[in-house]
């Protein structure tokens, strides 16, 4: 059988053993069948070579083992080498795949990586690194642009983004923030600077007055230089101005969740019929509070934390009661909730109603704050001082409880462990 028949146009640097060669020349069918799998590696390799440029098996073999080593696995190297145009990687491969490891890059993250990019293996890997470090950027931010946005490693980046990061910085936010917000959402970066992002600012400045109050909503939440906020962010300004919302309530929301205006006006429409219903007021700031608690979830989350509180005593009305006075109560995740509700009503014998007439509550830290508190309290009771058992709510909720009474409590760390254990 003549190698040809086999559809392989192997360079002649490539060549088989001589048991192979025997195997093919005599052409029985079984006996080729048993080598398939070797010919497909063959092919694989013969492939690789042509894609790669590389024309030995000595090459070849050092390639396909550098790639493993890194973490990829057959089919994500079979995925690289498909994509990749043409091009001599002995200069840059090696390199680059050393730094993107530095940056833990690898395996998973860098097959990610590649399948948005092949051209990042090829690209001056170092420089753009260097570019971002010196802007700031910890290396655990760029591995987070680098897994989102490999494509920035292909761009030319004093071209085109470092006029944005220096607009940035001219609006006041120090390095270390807007590399916190930029890795966080990279793809702002691909936003146009003339087109997008300087009109956005200037919206926003127009909404909140001030550029101060600018910092605050997209350090709130940096979506906001995402959206055409023409198009959806004032319309739906507008519709709460409509309802009765003063402009200053319309602005701390902005700072406090800046993607609540970024629902579409059809779904913040139908939040506002909701929290009317609910007896809120326009004028009060439980109003918007209501609104940002209702635009975080989807309703069936919303109804999966409903049945959440529900399981440990509360009535669907005393949980609704409870969202009236501290509408931050609903967003409290699931986890948070089984945690909190278990220690109050279980641990503490308190009666679900309470909960319902003080859901600020649910928004304390079980370890920083609750656990700490009710030691204490538990030991002023046992000690016979004032504290009484029914002044455990507002105990907790009390701003002037400091570490300081914590830390002088001769029997708060005993006391502490003893709840541990209740």
């Amino acid at each position: 059988m003549e190698l040809g028949s086999l559809g392989l146009n192997l360079p002649p640097s490539i060549c088989f053993t001589s048991q192979i060669q025997a195997i093919l020349r005599r052409g029985r069918k079984e006996d080729i069948a048993s080598t398939t799998f070797t010919v497909t590696i063959i092919k694989s390799a013969v492939s690789a070579s042509e894609k790669l440029r590389v024309d030995t098996t000595d090459k070849i073999d050092s390639v396909l083992k550098l790639l493993r080593t890194h973490g990829l696995t057959r089919s994500q190297i079979n995925n690289f080498v498909t994509k990749r145009p043409s091009g001599d990687l002995g200069d840059t491969l090696e390199p680059n795949l050393k730094l993107f490891k530095s940056l833990g890059i690898t395996g998973a993250n860098l097959a990610e990586m590649l399948n948005k990019e092949h051209r990042v293996l090829e690209s001056d890997a170092y420089a753009t690194v260097e570019f971002f470090r010196t802007n700031g950027f910890s290396d655990s931010q760029i591995k987070s642009i680098t897994v989102k946005r490999p494509k920035f490693y292909v761009y030319n980046l004093k071209k085109c983004m470092k006029p944005k990061l220096e607009f940035f910085k001219s609006l006041g936010f120090a390095e270390l923030q807007m590399a916190k917000f930029l890795s966080s959402q990279p793809y702002i970066l691909e936003r146009s600077l003339e087109n997008h992002i300087i009109p956005c600012i200037e919206i926003l400045r127009r909404v909140l007055d001030t550029d101060e109050n600018v910092l605050k909503a997209i350090r709130a939440g940096c979506l906001v230089l995402e959206y055409d906020i023409e198009k959806v962010l004032e319309p739906n300004i507008a519709i709460l101005v409509n309802h009765g919302v003063p402009k200053s309530l319309v602005v701390k929301l902005m700072l406090i969740q800046p993607r609540t205006l970024l629902q579409s006006t059809a779904r913040l429409n139908k939040i506002i019929d909701e929290v009317k219903k609910l007896g809120f007021d326009p004028t009060n700031l439980l109003f918007v509070l209501a609104i940002r608690s209702m635009a975080v979830m989807s309703k069936a989350l919303w109804e999966k934390k409903l049945e959440a509180y529900m399981n440990f005593g509360l009535t669907k009305d005393e949980v609704y009661s409870a969202f009236r006075r501290q509408p931050m109560f609903m967003i409290v995740s699931e986890q948070k909730i089984s945690k909190l509700m278990d220690c109050y009503v279980n641990k503490l014998s308190m009666e679900p109603l309470i909960i319902s007439k003080h859901p600020y509550l649910l928004l304390f830290s079980l370890e920083k704050r609750i656990l700490p508190r009710v030691a204490v309290h538990q030991g002023a009771i046992a000690l016979s001082t004032n504290s009484a058992a029914d002044e455990l709510p507002s105990y907790l909720g009390h701003r002037l409880f400091s570490c300081c009474s914590w830390n002088h409590h001769p029997g708060a760390p005993n006391l502490l462990c003893n709840f541990f254990f209740l």
